[in-house]
């Protein structure tokens, strides 16, 4: 299990073969060790903090959204929101701070800023993208408002889906000269 903590980029994680505890354990210790313990986690001079849920700090909520992503269940003609282990996030969780530190050297890269609506608050927000296009890793981070010196980390992943790498050329098209 802690076998993965030496893993540098681009190897992945070794997880298929772990309990699912010592899975969660494994990526945990990355987590920690990477984000959560990581007082210099900071995105060109400004720092990064997880996403707030009811004005904390939710570190679990943060782990959870970087080793899972969403599918909807429906139940009973109902259709919920749930959260599932992705592989592929896991397998890469390692890559987020060499992406953030701009350390890798093997890559393509774009790293921009967008105006996108957002549903949930109805209205327009910044998002700077860390886009490897020679890997298909992004990672999405918003800048604080209140604060122009610090980041949200808001997701990182794979692109595995078909429609991922198109929504990334579309977000490139519409990319603001100004990274934020």
């Amino acid at each position: 299990m802690t076998f993965n903590l030496t893993k540098k980029y681009p190897a992945l994680l070794e997880l298929n073969h772990l309990s699912d505890t010592d899975r969660i354990n494994s990526l945990k210790r990355i987590f920690n060790r990477d984000i959560a313990d990581n007082p210099d986690f900071s995105f060109r001079g400004k720092k990064i903090y997880p996403v707030k849920s009811e004005g904390m700090i939710d570190m679990e909520r943060e782990f959870k959204h970087l080793t899972c992503k969403q599918i909807i269940e429906e139940s009973e003609g109902k259709k919920y929101p749930k959260r599932v282990y992705d592989p592929f996030r896991s397998e890469r969780l390692h890559w987020i701070k060499n992406h953030i530190e701009e350390k890798v050297s093997d890559s393509i890269f774009e790293i921009f800023s967008t105006i996108e609506r957002d549903p949930k608050k109805h209205k327009d927000i910044y998002r700077t993208y860390i886009y490897n296009i020679t890997r298909k890793y992004v990672i999405v981070l918003e800048p604080q408002l209140r604060n122009s010196q610090a980041y949200y980390l808001l997701s990182a992943y794979y692109l595995n889906e078909t429609y991922g790498e198109k929504q990334m050329k579309q977000k490139l098209s519409n990319r603001l000269k100004v990274v934020y």
